[in-house]
């Protein structure tokens, strides 16, 4: 979008925040970018210039905006509507593996070579892997500093930075003040004990939170997620430790509260979170094209903005799919419940009632079959499902092959089109997954008027392509979902 100079103006002479994280407006008679919606007097149109990322405006010598604070804008929608390299590539970014792994670890993970990659971020993004995780370190930075009490030199390292000297010249350079003075600025209510951290997390509107909210309650696995004093509380398995978060639904924002064991998976936890709650999502766009059909438009303009409830562990997600293959939610909740209790990582959870980390595929390799209070068939679906991510012939991630994920998936034993469209949906973040055999959906296609067969519905919703699944989010609402029972 950066492209359309007409456009941009347009966006940013009517502050619109819709287009907040699609394009950033660089100032060139004040060397400072800003979001959109910045509410400062627009610039005139030819002092203005329009970068695809945060990272490309730094890269042209531009600050951020100390008013509007670009750099915590809602990630561009691009990057989660798409499965091509550059999409799944700013996803592992977003995820901390540049940091972790470096440049050559990023491509290999989506198999390409290391200046393959870079090309083709400079060509889409105006930056390179590298610049676009140095400004991820740059707004953890200013996180850590603004939301804790962390001297420098530790919020330095936390931030992912490998020196002090860099985490000072970085932060000069981005936000036009020294690490100090960032400090001084901050709202003195924000600061909370270290290790825990309270951040607002943006989103584009509108948002409905009830079905997001009232699905990942529903289907709560004790001990790893709860519903507690109006938030959605669960633990995370993250790169360098563990942590719980808590999620409550705003109306301008979802509050997040994080407790990390080691605080340099701040980033990694908070994309983590967006992208459970499918934040970077563009609802405008979404419901403006399935309210086009006059069967959903009423569902759409009597809730706009629906989300996919997504996952924040995509193995998790997907043996959680197997579990509840042909049974309730609160038998397939039952289920998982036995597994994190026998094989699950305990942990403290001193402001709630969370003890367990989901166990991962290899803490489950050696599971006996016997153990599992499911018919044998399933037994055996869960269990080699189990063993290939254990094993990595199926890798479940945000770099993901979303097509080539699905052949690997449907050629294991027991994994029919339902449940791959489901872990396609939730775990892989396919916007056009569409589980056509669900029973929800083909009631809520009978009561609406829509074709009921899986054959005719599938050419019906074609028009809803590509974003299948929210118009799930709108069918599904019409249906008591949850304790339906499933096919395969």
């Amino acid at each position: 979008m950066h492209t359309d100079t007409e456009r941009c103006v347009r966006a940013v002479r009517s502050k619109d925040a819709r287009f907040d994280g699609w394009f950033f407006t660089a100032v060139l008679t004040t060397g400072i970018y800003c979001r959109p919606s910045c509410p400062a007097v627009p610039p005139r149109p030819e002092n203005m210039t329009f970068h695809p990322s945060a990272a490309a405006c730094q890269q042209a010598g531009f600050r951020a905006c100390k008013r509007c604070r670009p750099d915590t804008s809602p990630g561009s929608p691009e990057w989660n509507q798409r499965a091509d390299a550059v999409a799944r590539a700013m996803r592992l970014i977003a995820d901390g593996v540049v940091d972790r792994e470096g440049v050559p670890g990023l491509a290999t993970r989506l198999g390409y070579s290391t200046r393959q990659i870079e090309r083709q971020l400079l060509a889409e993004l105006g930056a390179g892997p590298l610049a676009l995780a140095r400004a991820q370190r740059a707004q953890t930075a200013r996180l850590l500093i603004e939301t804790t009490t962390l001297p420098m030199a530790d919020l330095a390292f936390a931030a992912g930075f490998s020196s002090i000297r860099t985490f000072n010249d970085t932060v000069r350079e981005v936000f036009a003040l020294s690490p100090s003075e960032l400090r001084a600025r901050r709202p003195r209510q924000t600061v909370t004990a270290p290790g825990a951290l309270s951040l607002r997390l943006p989103f584009r509107a509108p948002l409905h939170p009830d079905n997001l909210f009232g699905h990942l309650a529903a289907t709560a696995v004790p001990g790893v997620e709860e519903w507690r004093d109006g938030a959605y509380r669960r633990t995370l398995r993250l790169p360098y430790g563990h942590g719980v978060v808590a999620l409550t639904p705003r109306p301008d924002h979802i509050a997040c509260r994080l407790t990390l064991s080691d605080l340099r998976d701040l980033p990694v936890a908070i994309s983590r979170c967006r992208r459970m709650l499918d934040l970077d999502a563009d609802p405008v766009a979404v419901d403006g094209q399935l309210g086009t059909d006059p069967l959903l438009a009423p569902l759409v303009a009597k809730a706009p903005g629906r989300r996919v409830p997504r996952t924040v562990d995509e193995a998790e997600f997907a043996l959680r799919a197997v579990l509840g293959q042909q049974v309730s939610t609160a038998a397939a909740r039952t289920h998982a419940a036995r597994l994190v209790t026998a094989h699950g990582e305990r942990i403290e959870d001193p402001e709630g009632g969370l003890t367990h980390l989901f166990p991962a595929p290899e803490a489950l390799a050696a599971l006996d079959p016997e153990a599992l209070a499911m018919p044998r068939t399933r037994r055996t679906t869960f269990t080699t499902l189990v063993r290939e991510l254990a094993e990595g012939r199926v890798q479940l991630g945000v770099e993901s092959d979303w097509a080539e994920t699905r052949v690997q998936l449907l050629a294991l034993p027991g994994l029919g089109p339902w449940t791959v469209d489901v872990i396609a949906m939730r775990a892989l973040g396919d916007p056009d997954a569409f589980p056509v055999t669900d029973l929800g959906i083909r009631r809520a296609a009978r009561d609406l008027g829509l074709p009921a067969t899986p054959a005719a519905l599938t050419a019906r919703a074609a028009a809803w392509r590509p974003w299948r699944a929210y118009a799930v989010q709108y069918l599904w609402a019409t249906d008591d979902h949850p304790v339906n029972v499933l096919p395969v």
